[in-house]
This record gives structure tokens, C-alpha cells and sequence, in this order.
């Protein structure tokens, strides 16, 4: 016999589909539909949800509850242990697991499938053969949804599958569990290492900024220009640039400079040091305003070509990463939006998103040659380079103090949060002196490198390991993993007695609902018969 694929299946195995393996006291129905208005928090039975239903594994997740009372009148189906439950919606569509039982009765959503299978089948081999990727091929080719996909119970239920014999069925299932748990326990450990690197990398960026990471460099160097000086001639450099533009603005317009035009020079605002905490030594707390002698929102207009002059997304900056391929396009030359282009060493700051962990967040354009726009939802600053490095301020914006003072400022409309280039301008980074930010950004940039090596390393393993859980389910269920024993009841034998126990209760309901239903009158006529002889 040939499965659904064409491929010849093992000896003693036949195709079947979930119906065929309901027993008599099973069931294969969905869960309820319980609106979020029929819940209540102190209610005694448990409502299950599609989160806590994973990949072979119950999570165990959710937190909602109704009233025994209230499942009873929506007529909800109470579910056991060991019921395999099969989410109808991603991610991802059609993943099963066991439910182990709860301290509370329980019922399920209506986008849960339940299977309680005859006793004669092994619900863990049928829990594995469930999720095995030819499954997900048939589920996907029988998705329905445009935004959302989802699989009903009665295309679920199509699907064919190879059915083993039971013993045969309880070897794959044991041989699996036992390599899903080695394998299981080894993805376990590589997140943790994923989880340690992340928390090392929060710990290298605060030393950065704190001063902890150059505590050695300091005492190296104890004559460096303080951060103070540098202030005074960022602050000059800033004047001198703005002066320079306002000259330039009056000549194109032939005009001479007005009598006290340079008293209109804004000066940048300083930080409020109240509340930020103390800086090492020879640092000073200044603001993006005093470091950069240009902050500015991009082009507004959204793209229009499908080629031509590339301009940045949203998407595109990360905290301290700026990926340039994630693009679109404008149509004409780059010198129609010349006043939006970036320029390497400038910072990108993003506007708005729907996540508010990345609003705010900061990146520096790395050394490019070709011509790139900024966009509207991104906020560019150009740092006077002489005496502050981007890259030390780009790390600054993103951590500690900095970023808790961003992170104070976002609000939130219409479902996005977002910061204005005023927040931006009024953020406090601390300021080292020069020679030290770059110190900074050296140590900084190799200890990263290690980190992001390692996780690259860590997620290729991850990968690897859903990997060989493809495989070892592959395997299972074409008959590889164990071995045949032509001992073993066929699996068709299975089947036709699964089938006869099914219409022997059929019968029985039938026979039962018959007398139920007879007339009371038809019902006791031979009784008064009797009783009529007997006088």
C-alpha cells in the first residue's frame, strides 16, 4: 500500500485519517466559543487557550477562567488528560500537544480542536505524527484566511495519514520522546547561553557609558582635555556654523545682514542634572542638542517607484544598527531630495513605531557612497565630529540614562508611540573626553563582536537542532527509526476493530433512543394483559 505521497509504507502499516481512530467513548470536535464576556476571573473552570497549545509541548500560559455555571449553559465540552489538542490558527497552523490535566476542570476555545482516541492508539505517536512536516504541508494546502490563516476541523480531518501497528506505534513514540528530550534538554542549554549573552551585552553598553569599562584607560591617561572643554568648543563650533549658514542665506538673497541678526542665535539646551547620576571624572553631561549643529525629521513623501533613488525605512535603524538594504525607492535624482540625504557618522533616531521598545532608538550611518534618503519617521543629527565621536553617542542614546529619558517622553496615538525631534534634542548623554569616547567604542566594538559571533553560533545550533526534529520525524513515520516485527497486529486489523466498537455503541444509542421514544401506552400493554388472565 502507498500513502497519500506515493511512497510505498512498511509492512503491517495502512493510511487512516483522525476519524478513523475515535473510539467508542471518544470524541473529535472543536473547543467552545466563550466570549470574553462570558469569562470571569474567579471562575472554577479553566479555559484553555490557542497559546498554551505548542509544538509537541502543553505551554501552559494562559490565565482565564469562567463560572462551572456559565459552561454549562454554553454546553462547553470538558476536556481530560491526555486529549490531544490541535491548534486551527498559527503559529504554527495545525500544531498538537497533549494536554497533561489541570488543577481545575477545563474547557477550550473554539479554535482548539479535541481528539480523544480510541484506547487501542497511542496518543503521543499520534501527537508526533501530527506535527511531522508532512502534516504541515497537507494543513497549509488546506489553510483558508487572507489575514490570518486558519484550518477547519472538517478539512483537518481529510487528511491521511500512515497508521503502524499499535505495538509498533508505542516503540516510535518512546524512541521519539527519548530523543525529543535529549534534544529538547540541548535547546534548553543554547538559550540560556542566547539569554547570558544578552544579559552580557546589557552589562558591557552600561559600563560604557557609566565609565566602568575605561576605569583602566583613565589612569593611564591623566592629563586627557576634560569633556568640559569640549563643550565650550562644540558650543563655539555650533555658533560659528549657524553664523556661516545665516551669511550664506542673506548673499542668495542679496540682502545685507540686518544691524543685530546674530543676537536671533538660539542657544542649545542643557541638561537638567538634578536627577541623572554622577559622571567619572573629567565627563560632563551634555545634551543631543549641544552636539549636534543640525537635528532634523526626513522626506515626507511616501515612495513612488520601483527603482531609483533609495530611501531608508523605518525598519531600517535598530539600537546601534543601521541596516541600509532595507529600503524603497523615489523616483528622479538624488540631488531633488539633497537636503535629506545622509551622510556617514550622521545619527538616525526613529520617530514612530508600533513597538515601543523601538522608539527612540539609535543608529549611526556607517561609511556609504551612494546617495541615501532619509524619511519622515526618522530624526537625523549631525554631530560636530571634532569633538564628539557618533558612535560613543550612538551607544550613550540607547542605554541607561539616556534611554530612560527617552523612553519617559513617548507617547502613544492611535496605536503608535513615538518621540518628537524636541525629545530628541533635550536628551542628556554623558560626554568623556574624546580620546576616551573612542577608547570606548574600540572596546565596545570588539567585545560585541565576540558576543554577536557566539549568538550567530548559538542560533545556526538552533537551527540545526529544529532541524534534526524534522528529521527524527521524518524518519519515525515512514518506518526508520524502529524496526518492523511481522508479529505485530497489521494496523488494518486495528482499524476494523476500532470501527466494529464504534457501531456496536452506535447500536447500542440507537436501540436505547428507540425505547425512549415508544409510546407510554405500547410500553405497558403486555403488563395489563397479564394482569387481566390473573382475574
Amino acid at each position: 500500500m502507498s500513502d497519500t505521497n506515493g511512497h510505498i509504507l512498511p509492512p503491517g502499516w495502512t493510511c487512516a485519517r483522525i476519524g478513523d481512530l475515535i473510539g467508542n467513548d471518544g470524541i473529535f470536535c472543536d473547543g467552545d466559543w466563550v466570549e470574553s464576556k462570558d469569562q470571569d476571573p474567579l471562575g472554577d473552570v479553566r479555559l484553555i487557550q490557542l497559546a498554551d497549545v505548542g509544538d509537541g509541548n502543553y505551554r501552559d500560559k494562559s490565565n482565564r477562567y469562567l463560572t462551572s455555571a456559565k459552561a454549562a449553559e454554553l454546553r462547553c465540552t470538558y476536556i481530560q488528560p491526555g486529549d490531544l489538542l490541535i491548534a486551527r490558527m498559527p503559529d504554527p497552523l495545525g500544531r498538537v500537544c497533549i494536554f497533561p490535566g489541570d488543577s481545575k476542570p477545563s474547557v477550550t476555545v473554539v479554535d482548539v480542536c479535541i481528539v480523544r482516541l480510541a484506547s487501542s492508539i497511542n496518543s503521543r505517536w499520534l501527537m508526533h505524527q501530527l506535527n511531522t512536516p508532512q502534516m504541515r504541508h497537507f494543513v497549509a494546502a488546506l489553510q483558508s484566511g487572507s489575514t490570518r490563516k486558519r484550518i477547519s476541523r472538517v478539512n483537518f480531518a481529510k487528511i491521511q495519514f500512515p497508521l503502524p501497528p499499535l505495538a509498533e506505534q508505542e516503540r516510535i513514540a518512546s524512541v521519539a520522546d527519548e530523543l525529543f528530550s535529549d534534544l529538547d534538554a540541548a535547546v534548553a542549554a543554547l538559550e540560556r547561553v542566547q539569554q547570558k549573552l544578552a544579559h552580557y551585552r546589557a552589562a558591557v553598553l552600561k559600563a560604557a557609558v557609566e565609565g566602568a569599562l575605561t576605569a583602566e584607560w583613565r589612569e593611564q591617561h591623566p592629563a586627557t582635555e576634560p569633556a568640559s572643554a569640549l563643550l565650550t568648543r562644540i558650543l563655539a563650533e555650533r555658533r560659528r556654523r549657524w553664523e556661516q549658514e545665516q551669511l550664506r542665506k542673506f548673499a542668495a538673497a542679496g540682502k545685507e545682514p540686518p544691524k543685530d541678526w546674530k543676537a536671533k542665535y538660539k542657544e542649545p539646551v542643557a541638561p537638567d542634572t538634578s536627577k541623572l547620576p554622577q559622571l567619572p571624572e573629567g565627563w560632563y553631561w551634555v545634551t543631543i542638542d549641544q552636539l549636534c549643529f543640525e537635528i532634523r525629521n526626513g522626506y515626507s513623501l511616501k515612495p513612488d517607484a520601483e527603482s531609483g533613488v533609495p530611501i531608508l525605512r523605518i525598519n531600517s535603524v535598530r539600537p546601534l544598527a543601521l541596516h541600509l538594504e532595507d529600503i524603497r525607492f523615489l523616483s528622479g535624482c538624488a540631488e531633488d531630495y539633497a537636503e535629506f540625504l545622509v551622510q556617514t557618522g550622521d545619527l538616525l533616531f526613529t520617530r514612530y513605531n508600533g513597538t515601543k521598545s523601538l522608539v527612540a532608538v539609535c543608529a549611526v550611518v556607517p561609511e556609504i557612497s551612494d546617495s541615501i534618503v532619509h524619511p519622515d519617521k526618522l530624526i537625523r543629527g549631525r554631530v560636530c565630529v571634532e569633538v564628539a565621536n557618533p558612535h560613543f553617542i550612538s551607544i550613550a542614546a540607547n542605554v541607561g540614562a539616556s534611554r530612560n529619558f527617552l523612553e519617559g517622553r513617548i507617547r502613544t496615538t492611535a496605536g503608535q508611540a513615538g518621540v518628537s525631534g524636541g525629545d530628541i534634542k533635550e536628551t542628556p548623554v554623558p560626554l568623556p573626553p574624546i580620546e576616551e569616547q573612542e577608547a570606548i567604542v574600540e572596546i565596545v566594538e570588539d567585545q560585541l563582536s565576540v558576543i554577536e559571533h557566539i549568538a550567530a553560533d548559538v542560533e545556526t545550533k538552533l537551527k540545526s537542532a529544529q532541524a534534526l526534529r524534522q528529521s527524527i520525524l521524518r524518519h519515525a513515520f515512514t518506518g526508520q527509526l524502529v524496526p518492523q516485527d511481522p508479529r505485530d497486529e497489521p494496523a488494518a486489523a486495528l482499524l476494523k476493530r476500532i470501527a466494529a466498537e464504534r457501531e456496536e455503541r452506535a447500536r447500542q444509542a440507537q436501540a436505547a433512543k428507540q425505547t425512549a421514544t415508544k409510546p407510554k401506552t405500547e410500553r405497558t400493554k403486555a403488563p395489563r394483559k397479564r394482569a387481566a388472565r390473573n382475574s
